[in-house]
């Protein structure tokens, strides 16, 4: 059943995100790309499939194929981005879905490094526990997540709208539901130098209970 959020996003709302965040120039990648080579240098082993959970028009993807040969999986809800990522990243897809995190239509473990950016923050809180589990379900080994950081969880209101952004510490929330994932690293992504606008990510691996 579509939460209030997905509509949101799925609808007008994400169509204004959409005009706002369609940059696929070199100062838009390259500074993404530097950010997720930071991140795969504290994988003790290079992951050769990748899972973008929300993955809009594929950004993070065209960075990361820049890093790698490895597969790249996406799956994305709204319609019009959804086509957009098609369309940029393309024959680099190993397989793109239009549909939203809270089922992922993968196996369990199938996927080597299953991530958000920006998306974990969208989900209402009684409905993040149900798409942390499907991405700690698909991953084989390694999570990794990139969202704004607050100690303790907050709602914003979000371009005069409510219910569409909330704030916490994702990676210890992600510790307290997982215990078997292990932190690997972690860091702040700046907005003066990154196009990730002042957030801050996890890297975790599984490992067994």
């Amino acid at each position: 059943m579509p939460t209030t959020q997905l509509e949101a996003w799925t609808g007008a709302f994400g169509q204004e995100y959409l005009s706002r965040n369609s940059d696929t120039s070199e100062a838009d990648i390259k500074p993404r790309a530097d950010a997720l080579s930071t991140v795969l240098s504290s994988c003790p082993m290079r992951p050769t499939s990748f899972l973008e959970v929300g993955a809009n028009i594929g950004r993070n993807l065209l960075a990361l194929r820049r890093l790698t040969s490895a597969e790249l999986h996406a799956v994305e809800p709204f319609a019009q981005a959804y086509e957009k990522l098609r369309e940029l990243v393309g024959s680099s897809l190993t397989n793109a879905s239009c549909t939203s995190g809270e089922a992922l239509p993968y196996d369990d473990a199938s996927i080597d490094f299953v991530f958000t950016s920006g998306v974990l923050i969208h989900v209402a809180p009684h409905d993040l526990p149900k798409v942390m589990k499907e991405v700690v379900r698909v991953s084989r080994r390694y999570v990794w997540c990139n969202e704004y950081f607050s100690k303790k969880p907050e709602e914003i209101s979000y371009r005069g709208h409510s219910g569409l952004l909330f704030k916490r510490d994702f990676g210890r929330f992600y510790c307290e539901m997982f215990p078997t994932l292990k932190p690997l690293a972690q860091g702040f992504l700046w907005s003066a130098v990154s196009p990730f606008d002042d957030t801050t990510w996890w890297l975790f691996e599984k490992r067994d209970a």
